[in-house]
């Protein structure tokens, strides 16, 4: 009898040991989740940051352009409250806005030549680049913590210890058409 009890003690400790170690894998991966959003929300702090320069810049050359400013503005006062979802909603229409705005450089050739908006540009192209790689990695921790959640026996922890499922960043429908170029 002495042996039997020391076998279930034995899987006692290795299932406790597992358990403890599951347990910590999942709040690292939950907070590998939150520190990737942290990035997003950095670079969209810096966008937010620098898009009333572009748009002062602008409005000096574009007097009649106002809706297109006015857009941009409305969006950039939601980007920074919200779920991730809404603030990646105002995040793509920002996006499109600024599409507009550097497209006007090309209207205003002496825009295009200004030396603070071709700054103001720059920065903002840097930063849509440091947004869509935050946006990967966020999603790539994100399916990393959810398969983790999610895979057996990892889920009886997930579920124990209420590990919530985390939501990916997903493309706008109309940002997945291909643009057609023409000559």
């Amino acid at each position: 009898m002495r042996v039997i009890e020391w076998i279930v003690l034995a899987v006692v400790v290795i299932l406790v040991i597992y358990g403890i170690y599951v347990y910590n894998r999942l709040v690292r991966m939950r907070n590998w989740v939150r520190e990737a959003w942290s990035q997003i929300d950095v670079q969209l702090k810096r966008r937010h940051d620098l898009i009333p320069n572009l748009v002062e810049t602008v409005k000096g050359y574009a007097k009649h352009e106002r809706e297109t400013l006015e857009r941009v503005i409305e969006a950039r006062s939601r980007l920074l409250s919200g779920s991730p979802q809404e603030r990646m909603q105002a995040d793509n229409e920002i996006q499109q806005a600024l599409k507009s705005i550097f497209a006007l450089g090309e209207a205003y050739p002496d825009l295009k030549a200004n030396q603070n908006f071709l700054q103001l540009q720059e920065e903002l192209t840097t930063t849509e680049n440091k947004v869509a790689y935050s946006r990967q990695l966020y999603n790539k921790t994100v399916a990393d913590y959810n398969t983790l959640r999610e895979q057996f026996p990892s889920n009886l922890i997930a579920n124990m210890f209420n590990f919530r499922e985390e939501q990916l960043l997903a493309i706008p429908e109309e940002e997945k058409t291909v643009p057609t170029v023409k000559f």
